[in-house]
This record gives structure tokens, C-alpha cells and sequence, in this order.
């Protein structure tokens, strides 16, 4: 399977994995160890189809394990918590709000229930438990929703720091 598919999996993770381009070939090997673990590979009608949807799993778990950890430490170095804003020079206090701001819109347009996750947890401090029933979803697709806006956040970060 990795022979015939292994090529085109690595392209599809690549293109969704986005930022964490470097991190692919654990993605890949990962999907691998989930192919393997199957029983009954007889029973599997179309492998490609099966070979991607193991994939988009684990691209979402790999998110959601991340969202609690790497992307909301950078977006707190890269956009400082307002207490220490009396700390900065009043014209990168301004760059940050801008950016912050223009950060915000496009989150806000993209998805807006993902933005309204982050700013309920990470403005307000709200926890994702309470957050839900305040959605009418479940705590499982609030989860997702925090995950996705990090992540939207750290693509647009990068691609910032590429200049594109």
C-alpha cells in the first residue's frame, strides 16, 4: 500500500497539515500503524478512500492534541496579554492591536463559531465545558472549534512571518 499510495498520502498530509510540514512523515507513519492494525483488510472495498479517511483522523487528532499546547504559546509571545501592554512602546502596542485585530476578522469570516470558542476561553477565560451548552453543541465540537481557530491562527502567523 505504501508503494502505490504512499506518495499521494504524503502530498494530501502536506497540504493539509499546513505549518507543520516538518512533522509529515510521523503523520504518514502514523497512518501506516492505523492501516496495520486493521483485521479484515478483505472487507475494505475501496483501500484509497480508506487510506484517507485514516489519514483526515489522524490529522485531526494530531490538531487537537497540539491546540492545548505549541499554537497557544505562540499566540501569547506573539500577541503579549494586556496586562503587560503599560510595559511596551505605545507604536509596537498599536502593530499588535492591528494585527490582533486583522487576526480576528478573518478568523471571524472563516468560522465564526471557532472565533467566538477562542475568545470565550482565551479573552474571557471561560472553560471549554461551559462554553458548549452556550453553543447548543458538545464538548467534543467545542474542542474542535478551539482546535481549528488555533490552528487558523498559527497558518496565518506563519504566513505572516513568510511574508505571503
Amino acid at each position: 500500500m505504501e508503494r502505490s499510495h504512499g506518495r499521494s498520502l504524503r502530498r494530501f498530509l502536506e497540504r493539509r497539515a499546513g505549518a507543520r510540514r516538518g512533522e509529515v512523515p510521523d503523520l504518514v507513519q502514523e497512518v501506516f500503524l492505523r492501516l496495520l492494525r486493521v483485521e479484515d483488510h478483505e472487507a475494505i472495498r475501496n483501500p484509497q478512500a480508506y487510506l484517507y479517511t485514516i489519514a483526515n483522523h489522524v490529522l485531526h487528532q494530531h490538531a487537537l492534541r497540539h491546540a492545548h499546547h505549541s499554537e497557544v504559546t505562540r499566540l501569547a509571545d506573539v500577541f503579549p496579554a494586556r496586562e503587560s501592554a503599560d510595559e511596551l512602546d505605545p507604536e509596537i502596542l498599536l502593530e499588535n492591536e492591528q494585527r490582533f485585530e486583522a487576526l480576528a476578522k478573518a478568523l471571524e469570516a472563516h468560522s465564526p463559531r471557532a472565533y467566538t470558542t477562542l475568545v470565550l476561553h482565551r479573552c474571557d477565560g471561560i472553560p471549554l465545558r461551559d462554553i458548549a451548552p452556550r453553543l447548543g453543541v458538545s464538548y467534543t465540537m467545542v474542542k474542535r472549534y478551539l482546535a481549528q481557530a488555533l490552528s487558523f491562527c498559527q497558518r496565518a502567523l506563519d504566513d505572516s512571518e513568510r511574508g505571503t
